[in-house]
């Protein structure tokens, strides 16, 4: 089973790569940045995937452009994945976002996943004037033209949102960059059977599992295979061996942020009382995490 550091969330930005390197050295498979172009200080919209409503991180935590963040960690890394979970790309245009997105691949070629969302704040989507309303229809487009850019060919596109003739852009990616789609409603399940994975929510095995197959499902009926559809799964229950199990046979990869408090804990990975803002802290839990479960899973 392969698993995956989430980044999520740590204010203090100066660790976000010695925290990849030490991801790297414990036997990830993979890190993940999250995305948000502005944070709106007034707003309505509630948390979708809390019981409160409530978010579970301050709203002055920073979040760096997670494109440049990647490309920094994969300069000081060798090997480990790296991915966005997720990643608002349909508050960009697709220009700006697939050469972002192929800059990191240009410098650490063959490790870049792109895991998309249309997002759930909508006066973020207000803020930048993008209509929120129809963020679903923006996205699939903007997928398109991004995988048509990434081709490093002249391409054109006459789409309801974007509309341009004979552009290239390059460097071109060597190969295919995956492109995983995170939420859970169905129009979301449904644009991430058609790309390259799913990036999951917190939720029991069975739940999991079941979303997975019903993916699958739907890539059959789609004429596309099973091989090369990758879910990033977040469990929230233990991983005993007869877990490890159900999510291999479905292809399941899972995703941990260690050393922070969310409200799906199902395993405390740093002492009582430990100032989890320090890099010592971090470096801790992660070292637990591959010990406990990585090693135990593999």
């Amino acid at each position: 089973m392969k698993f995956w550091l989430v980044l999520m969330g740590v204010a203090e930005v100066d660790q976000l790569v010695p925290l990849a390197q030490h991801a790297e050295a414990c036997g990830f498979h993979g890190v993940t940045v999250a995305d948000h172009l502005v944070m709106p200080t007034k707003f309505a919209t509630k948390y979708p995937y809390s019981e409160n409503g409530e978010w579970f991180w301050p709203i002055e935590t920073p979040w760096p452009d997670p494109w440049v963040t990647l490309g920094v960690i994969g300069g000081a890394t060798s090997r480990i994945k790296l991915a966005t979970n997720i990643y608002l790309a349909a508050l960009r245009d697709p220009f700006t976002a697939a050469r972002a997105i192929s800059a990191v691949d240009a410098f650490a070629p063959g490790r870049v996943l792109c895991g998309v969302s249309a997002g759930w704040l909508k006066e973020e989507y207000d803020a930048v004037g993008v209509p929120f309303e129809t963020r679903g229809k923006r996205l699939d487009e903007l997928i398109a033209v991004m995988r048509k850019l990434w081709t490093g060919e002249s391409v054109s596109h006459a789409g309801d949102i974007f509309q341009f003739s004979d552009v290239l852009m390059r460097p071109a990616p060597a190969s295919p960059i995956p492109v995983l789609c995170g939420g859970s409603s169905p129009p979301a399940l449904r644009r991430a059977a058609r790309n390259d994975g799913w990036l999951g929510l917190p939720m029991t095995l069975a739940d999991n599992v079941a979303i997975v197959e019903r993916m699958l499902a739907l890539r059959a009926e789609q004429g596309l295979p099973r091989e090369g559809f990758t879910p990033i799964l977040s469990l929230a229950e233990p991983l005993t061996p007869d877990a490890v199990a159900a999510l291999d046979a479905v292809g399941g990869h899972l995703s941990a942020m260690p050393w922070l408090p969310t409200p799906w804990d199902v395993e405390r990975f740093t002492d009582d009382g430990a100032d989890f803002r320090e890099l010592r802290v971090k470096k801790d839990a992660i070292s637990r995490y591959a010990e406990r479960v990585i090693a135990r899973a593999n």
